[in-house]
């Protein structure tokens, strides 16, 4: 069968999209892996589906890694669905807000100018300094959930960490087990701003970008420095969004925002 299909990326974290509003679409993950193969399929991060809502959103958001394995959540995924999902819209406006279903919950997009802004989950499961260690690699490491489970290290040279094999290895580390974990190296670049890059869970690999990452990295910038809302995070891609969040107290956080850019890239067909 010809599969149709858009392709679209925020901030450099690259998806394909397909509108299975009618349930008429079925993938399994060999399938979906190879469409996301970057030399014998369309290529991507990962795979986001549209289906119609269940409890009362405007849409479900089904979200696969590269590897075919479906993921709670993806923060820049989620906000090229949002954009995706509102000219789906049968109005002669753009709406400014939609609604979706999640795994991590129901989020809401808000479409602000040029960008997107996604009302995130509240994040769960801080751990500041897990008592865990790996090979050749000195410095403290956080985990905090964000809709999908987060290690953050803070490094005084971004460009000198080995992300693949620091990476690799805390992704596999038995302290996350048996889900596993998304790793990021992260840098202080000024109180307000900082710079990451992520080891991805799914893809096996660094990413040019990763929301909930961002999202994570940011939250524990604050719990570590005090820095206040909003925060700006420079990504592997080139892009700057914009983490905004509200603080309940010493280790929660409300009314958790991430804003960035979500761009078409181009559309076709492919059979599968």
């Amino acid at each position: 069968m010809l599969l149709h299909f858009y392709k679209m990326n925020g901030a450099g974290n690259d998806f394909i999209v397909i509108d299975n509003r009618d349930l008429s679409i079925s993938l399994d993950e060999d399938t979906i892996a190879a469409l996301c193969d970057r030399h014998r399929g369309i290529g991507a991060d990962g795979l986001l589906a549209v289906e119609p809502a269940e409890h009362g959103a405007d849409f479900k958001f089904r979200y696969y890694n590269a590897d075919g394995g479906e993921a709670e959540m993806c923060g820049n995924g989620a906000r090229c669905f949002g954009f995706f999902t509102a000219h789906l819209a049968d109005t002669e406006e753009l709406p400014t807000s939609v609604s979706f279903e999640t795994i991590a919950g129901t989020l809401t997009a808000d479409l602000v100018d040029e960008e997107v802004r996604i009302a995130m989950s509240d994040p769960k499961d801080l751990e500041l300094k897990a008592p865990i260690r790996i090979e050749n690699f000195h410095t403290d490491i956080h985990f905090l959930n964000t809709g999908v489970p987060h290690a953050v290290s803070y490094v005084e040279d971004l460009d000198a960490c080995d992300v693949i094999t620091h990476g690799r290895a805390l992704r596999e580390h038995p302290h996350f087990a048996p889900a596993g974990t998304n790793a990021n190296f992260a840098q202080v670049l000024a109180p307000d701003h900082i710079a990451i890059r992520t080891y991805e869970r799914g893809v096996e690999d660094e990413t040019l970008a990763c929301g909930t990452g961002m999202v994570a990295s940011a939250l524990i910038h604050n719990l570590l420095t005090g820095a206040e809302s909003p925060i700006k995070v420079d990504v592997a891609g080139g892009d700057t969004l914009t983490i905004g969040f509200e603080k309940v107290d010493d280790t929660t956080f409300k009314n958790v925002t991430l804003t960035g850019p979500a761009d078409y890239v181009f559309e076709g067909e492919i059979e599968i």
